[in-house]
């Protein structure tokens, strides 16, 4: 979504590089750049107005004037800002002292309140929590049988007593859903409301009522980051009319410019505390204003990717495969591990918004979209036709055995053949870094270019010392060497011609050290 962004914020710091020092000039033209592409994103004006007064601010006082790289000082402003921006700190859910507590979303029709019902639902399960879906929307067709479908997938109870498309009372279903809570003991009451296509009296009344029936502990306003400006006027009504804590942007994922996802919590004074970035019921998390900003400045997102990686990976299973990688060079590590562990990777989600999430992948982006997340798919089925001896002993897989193999995984000879030698140089890249011997071509450590290995192979060059291509020069050597080699015959090695042990004299510079 911020792409459009990011790349003119790269283009404008990129000016900024090998500049010892920022004038006048130099601070106005960044702010201009700047400027023109938060507009171009669809960032509120007043927000850009604060945002670019802040920069320049502090772009001309003296952490900038006396830093030893001026350039990545403007970085850190305008990182910072961002995150200001944003909501600063991480906002966490507020939970009741005495269960259930009760968060009640509320927004404009088609922001997919009913679908994020659901992938709440689905987090605070993950979190330990027993959650309850109530069907509020009794207005939209289907909205009731969608909120069931979705509870089933994300494996939460609903509560749904009346059928929707018209028919029923949302205040006093949402009423009842509290009573049934405690009665069946669920911790958490998410109430899923009606929306209108645009603010309406009617709505703000519905919502207003169904948020005194349940004196909800959390309000929270669902926005489509894909409206644009709207997104922030709609926000502002919802703010006055019927009031709410927090923002929850779904949609995250999608092509538009973003810009109303910069400007909601800077003028609502709310923060956004979830974001969902996809349609599966696992694409959403905590909102983190700090990830979010670093995302925008090409600075990659570790933090999350490090979190998704311990939701799938078990440390017991991780010690093990280090183990397998450590012994025996590697060959331990069978196809079947191999196998294993793209699974695992698989479960993380997708391999494009994997990377996206490492620095600096924003100058690739264009090849990041074209990976084909079907090629693991491929690798699987190239696996799983080999016998379970091929897979522990990759090493017997001939000509005839990859003929077999292509056929029973419905791929060319040449998929197998290539996907045999990768796995050997997976094994042995991996058993080197599990060695401690680090990633082959990566120079001045261990393993790499420059290291170890590449100074025994110089000091071997070093020992068969190349001839002179100059004759006289040449035979002058020879004189040398024909003069050691006489010495160390001597029993005295590097004397020079025509002397011994006995009659050798140190020359004057070196006796004065002698005593």
């Amino acid at each position: 979504m911020f792409d459009t962004l990011s790349d003119r914020l790269a283009a404008t710091f990129k000016n900024l590089r090998g500049k010892g020092r920022l004038s006048e000039a130099d601070i106005d033209a960044t702010a201009r750049e700047i400027r023109i592409a938060l507009l171009e994103a669809d960032v509120a004006l007043p927000v850009v107005r604060s945002f670019i007064a802040n920069v320049k601010e502090r772009a001309r006082g003296a952490e900038v004037s006396q830093a030893l790289n001026p350039a990545q000082q403007v970085v850190k402003i305008v990182n910072e800002e961002l995150i200001s921006i944003l909501g600063g700190e991480t906002r966490r859910l507020r939970f009741a002292k005495n269960p259930p507590t009760v968060i009640m979303l509320a927004g404009l029709q088609g922001a997919g309140k009913t679908t994020l019902a659901g992938k709440l639902g689905l987090w605070l399960k993950g979190q330990g929590h027993s959650p309850l879906l109530v069907a509020c929307d009794l207005q939209r067709p289907n909205a009731v049988n969608q909120l069931s479908v979705v509870a089933d997938r994300a494996g939460v109870a609903v509560y749904a007593p009346e059928p929707g498309n018209g028919v029923g009372d949302p205040v006093r279903v949402a009423k009842d859903s509290i009573e049934y809570a405690r009665s069946k003991q669920f911790d958490v009451v998410v109430v899923d409301t009606a929306g209108r296509l645009g603010i309406d009296q009617e709505l703000m009344q519905q919502a207003a009522d169904i948020r005194d029936a349940v004196s909800p502990d959390e309000i929270l306003f669902v926005v489509d980051a894909m409206i644009g400006q709207d997104a922030v006027n709609t926000a502002e009504a919802f703010r006055d009319g019927v009031g709410f804590d927090g923002v929850v942007l779904s949609k995250l994922d999608g092509d538009a410019r973003g810009g109303a996802a910069l400007s909601i919590a800077h003028v609502t004074g709310k923060q956004i505390m979830f974001a969902s970035n996809g349609e599966k019921l696992d694409e959403f998390d905590a909102f983190h204003p700090d990830r979010m900003a670093s995302r925008i400045l090409d600075m990659g997102d570790l933090l999350t990717l490090i979190e998704q990686a311990e939701k799938t990976f078990s440390q017991e299973e991780a010690a093990k495969m280090a183990s397998k990688l450590a012994s025996s060079k590697g060959k331990d590590f069978t196809f079947d591990d191999f196998l294993a562990q793209m699974e695992q990777v698989r479960k993380m989600g997708s391999i494009s918004k994997l990377l996206g999430m490492l620095p600096g992948m924003g100058q690739i982006k264009d090849q990041i979209n074209n990976i084909d997340e079907r090629d693991i798919d491929r690798m699987a089925a190239i696996i799983k036709s080999m016998t379970p001896q091929e897979r522990a002993e990759p090493t017997i897989i001939n000509g005839s055995r990859r003929a077999r193999i292509a056929k029973g995984s419905g791929s060319e000879v040449s998929a197998v053949k290539g996907l045999v030698e990768r796995f050997f140089e997976a094994r042995k890249m991996m058993s080197k870094m599990a060695q401690g011997g680090g990633m082959p071509g990566m120079p001045g450590m261990p393993g790499m270019g420059g290291g170890p290995g590449r100074q025994k192979k110089q000091v071997k060059q070093a020992k068969g010392k190349r001839k002179s291509g100059n004759p006289m020069k040449r035979k002058a050597e020879e004189q040398a060497a024909a003069a050691r080699r006489e010495a160390a015959q001597n029993g005295v090695p590097g004397l020079p011609a025509g002397q011994d042990a006995q009659n050798f004299e140190l020359p004057d510079e070196f006796k004065k050290f002698m005593g």
